[in-house]
């Protein structure tokens, strides 16, 4: 049986399954294609990011920004590119980017949760419509007799609409598992990177605001004397 065969006699709800899976993989290579370019040397770019930021802000800043191609490098660029923050204000900046960059992560979720619920229900509705269909062709007066053959061949053929329905719903669920999966790990990056980059900041802050008390406490003596 070819495919043009297999979507005729799978009857007019495969019309519908089809769209739904063209939509579906259309949404998977799409998001692999982005899930491989997040993932390439992430904890490459945050160690490099981290280090630099102990020894010179202004370089870590300009790393985070050649990076901004990137989810990781937007969020670690948006507390930096900021002119001497406060902690607070540091960390409220990294919060947000990171409700930002998670939120684009999650582009086409939609379309697969739609795909894994409405897939086996339109193979469901095209089974019925067959069985209908063919038990309508046939009266209680035929049963055992060689009238009925066909009707077990209708049925077969009813079933395919399931079939084709639940292939394209677990598809769409083993990638929607696999980037929730990918979404879950980053948020985890996205945490342990934006609080040690944050704790750098602040023991950043505070030996700088020692270092300026320091220096009006030494300018003031100078006044005084």
């Amino acid at each position: 049986m070819n495919i043009g065969e297999l979507f005729d006699k799978g009857g007019v709800a495969m019309i519908p399954l089809l769209v739904l899976s063209v939509l579906s993989v259309a949404t998977i290579v799409e998001r692999m294609w982005f899930w491989a370019k997040v993932l390439t040397k992430e904890r490459e770019l945050v160690d490099r990011v981290l280090d630099t930021a102990k020894r010179d802000w202004g370089l870590a800043e300009e790393i985070a920004r050649q990076a901004r191609d990137r989810p990781i490098g937007r969020f670690l660029y948006a507390p930096l590119h900021l002119h001497d923050p406060a902690p607070e204000v540091f960390q409220l900046a990294l919060e947000a980017s990171a409700d930002e960059e998670l939120a684009s992560m999650r582009r086409g979720d939609k379309i697969l949760e739609g795909t894994i619920v409405i897939a086996p229900l339109l193979g469901l509705l095209g089974t019925v419509l067959g069985l209908i269909e063919s038990l309508g062709s046939i009266s209680i007066s035929d049963l055992g007799t060689t009238a009925t053959q066909g009707v077990t061949l209708g049925i077969g053929e009813a079933l395919i609409s399931t079939a084709m329905g639940l292939i394209v719903a677990i598809v769409s669920l083993v990638f929607y598992r696999l980037f929730q999966a990918f979404l879950f790990n980053q948020a985890k990056v996205f945490r342990k990177s934006g609080n040690e980059l944050e704790l750098l900041y602040r023991q950043f802050w505070s030996q700088r605001q020692k270092q300026e008390a320091m220096k009006s406490e030494a300018m003031s003596e100078v006044g005084d004397g």
